[in-house]
């Protein structure tokens, strides 16, 4: 051993880069490296720009609302309930102006795009559908910039919606930088999506579940998961480098105390399932029943105006609900608030953000959700707290259940904010009464949907055609389909001269076989009698049952597309339907007929993606 060559080390060094370099060269190709890969640098852009937005915003906020308008801010130390500002007027002049420059805005960059959708996420949901999974970059802009004008001045709005939509634009431009295919595209759009919520909530597992969650009612996109949490978890750790890592609320480490809670957190999803009903209708009846019009009569710019003007007042009147308006949600979990006003300011702020998101401004919508769902709750758990105090216990508990539990009503999301609200709490106690109240929340509203574009599922999107393909025939019955005449039967004892006349005056390409007592024994097929058919030395020494194959049916109750697969699997072109206890063929069920539902349709002003029982192409 002592005599061992000096270049042994080397050697090994050498082997060992040479394995590595093999095993990267593998890694190449694969598919989860590109997605890992891609995930954190969309990752790193999102998070940076979250810095600059979240920074931006912070500075202006302290200037038009601290030191210009002097309003009462938790986070600044003033927390009484009645406190005014020390410049009231300001508020609805500053929140007027922004909604004229958004307006003045979108007329001037945005004339083609009359309405996007509810906020940004809805329009990041929106791309992830269309044809493309492209977002305009000017849209991004626009939203992005006009959010941080929307939330500094006062009125009511969140930072997701357009982060989520900075996030995504940052994807969508790097896809067209790369080259990326539509489906590539999408998978980055949901994860800078993720990157944006995971960064500014400092939520990266929620972010993440949310971004794939949020585009459907009754699915999430599996596909763009694993990019989504590399994203996230990237952007998370820049933002963290220059904002720290403590969470947006600081609550007491709740949990569930006695099961006897239970009821109550079903009570909770009752009362949260209600209040999202009121704040999307509310929120719709505002934006398309009174802005829409109005917009058509005065403009763009006249409607944005008029929409801040009324959202700077209720904000001058009440300066609780001012911005995102978080800090208040943190002082009610803490039991500041009394009962009242607890009840005031969720509905306040229902009123306040239909004014400034219906009227066309930017912002995004889980703030202000939260919001109304923590006072929601809290108000639900102090009301529960008064008449049974040795059961319900903490009524903050019901408050960061109902921040959830509300969103999740009004969004059909479930497990995203779930998730991402026991992190923003950094609580992890209340997972049972969070599981509980989501579940019994959306069973209580699954006809309410605050994003315009979010759509039930993945077969109603553009994104997953061939999946909706598959659906024109799954769950049908095959006696519901298409059915071509059956063919003569054919008995096991015909010769195949007696044949040849029967098979060149039909159009059958399958012929069933039955045996003396009216079994169905096989099946033979054109392709095969040709081999035959023409062999005049065999007319009288070959019969059918040599001929034909193995029996292939399927039955009138079977399912539609478990029919087209048993085609493919035996390559034949038609299957006999056969009712066995009649014994009778009722008609053969044709692979081209069947290919020819999936054929687009056209009809006067085309389909709607994702119109049910339409081909797809």
């Amino acid at each position: 051993m002592a005599d061992a060559s000096p270049d042994t080390p080397k050697m090994t060094a050498s082997r060992l880069l040479t394995r590595l370099v093999r095993i990267a060269s593998g890694l190449h190709t694969s598919d989860a490296l590109r997605i890992i890969v891609l995930g954190c640098v969309i990752g790193a852009f999102s998070g940076l720009l979250a810095v600059g937005f979240y920074a931006s915003l912070n500075a202006l906020q302290d200037l038009l609302l601290g030191r210009i308008a002097g309003a009462p801010m938790p986070a600044h130390g003033i927390v009484a309930l009645t406190a005014s500002t020390s410049s009231p007027l300001y508020i609805p002049l500053m929140t007027t102006i922004t909604g004229a420059l958004i307006g003045l805005c979108m007329r001037l960059i945005l004339p083609d795009s009359p309405d996007l959708g509810t906020d940004g996420t809805d329009i990041v949901i929106r791309a992830f559908h269309g044809p493309t999974g492209r977002v305009d970059s000017r849209i991004t802009a626009v939203r992005g910039a006009g959010a941080i004008l929307t939330i500094a001045s006062g009125a009511s709005a969140g930072q997701e919606g357009p982060i989520s939509l900075i996030g995504a634009g940052a994807a969508s431009w790097l896809a067209d930088r790369l080259k990326l295919n539509a489906r590539e595209r999408r998978t980055l759009l949901l994860a800078g999506a993720a990157g944006g919520l995971g960064a500014i909530f400092r939520a990266p597992l929620g972010g993440a579940l949310t971004a794939i969650e949020v585009i459907y009612r009754e699915d999430f996109e599996a596909d763009s998961l694993l990019a989504a949490l590399f994203s996230s978890t990237t952007a998370y750790s820049i933002f963290t480098i220059f904002f720290g890592t403590d969470p947006i609320f600081h609550v007491p480490d709740l949990k569930l105390r006695s099961v006897t809670e239970l009821p109550f957190y079903v009570l909770l999803a009752v009362g949260c399932s209600v209040a999202a009903w009121a704040f999307v209708a509310g929120f719709r009846r505002v934006k398309y029943h009174f802005f829409a019009p109005l917009r058509r009569r005065i403009g763009v710019v006249g409607a944005t105006a008029l929409g801040g003007f009324m959202a700077g007042v209720v904000g001058m009147l009440f300066p609780q609900l001012l911005g995102g308006g978080l800090e208040w949600v943190e002082l009610a979990l803490h039991g500041d608030l009394p009962l009242m006003a607890l009840g005031l300011l969720a509905l306040g702020k229902t009123v306040d953000t239909a004014l400034t998101i219906g009227s066309g401004m930017s912002g995004g919508m889980f703030a202000p959700s939260l919001y109304v769902g923590g006072m929601t709750g809290t108000a639900l758990g102090t009301l529960f707290h008064t008449y049974f105090p040795d059961i319900v216990t903490r009524p903050a508990a019901f408050g960061i259940v109902g921040m959830s539990v509300f969103f999740s009503c009004a969004t059909g999301a479930s497990l995203g904010p779930l998730v991402m609200t026991c992190e923003i709490t950094s609580s992890y106690g209340l997972l049972v009464p969070l599981m509980l109240a989501t579940g019994c929340g959306l069973l209580l509203s699954r006809n309410v949907s605050l994003y315009d574009n979010q759509l039930p599922n993945k077969l109603a999107s553009r994104a997953h055609t061939h999946e909706a393909a598959v659906n024109l025939l799954k769950g049908r019955k095959v006696s519901e389909l298409p059915l071509a005449p059956a063919p003569p039967p054919l008995l096991e004892s015909t010769k195949l001269g007696d044949l040849r006349g029967l098979v060149t005056s039909s159009q059958a390409l399958c012929y069933p076989v039955f045996n003396a007592q009216g079994a169905m024994t096989g099946i033979a097929t054109l392709s095969d009698l040709r081999e035959v058919l023409y062999e005049t030395c065999l007319f009288d020494l070959v019969v059918v049952k040599e001929v034909a194959r193995a029996p292939v049916f399927v039955a009138p109750d079977a399912d539609g597309y478990e029919a087209l697969l048993t085609m493919l699997d035996t390559g034949l072109d038609e299957l006999p339907v056969l009712d066995e206890a009649k014994g009778v063929i009722l008609g053969m069920l044709d692979r081209r007929a069947l290919l020819g539902m999936y054929r687009p349709r056209p009809t006067i002003g085309g389909n709607a993606p994702g119109t049910p029982g339409l081909a797809c192409s």
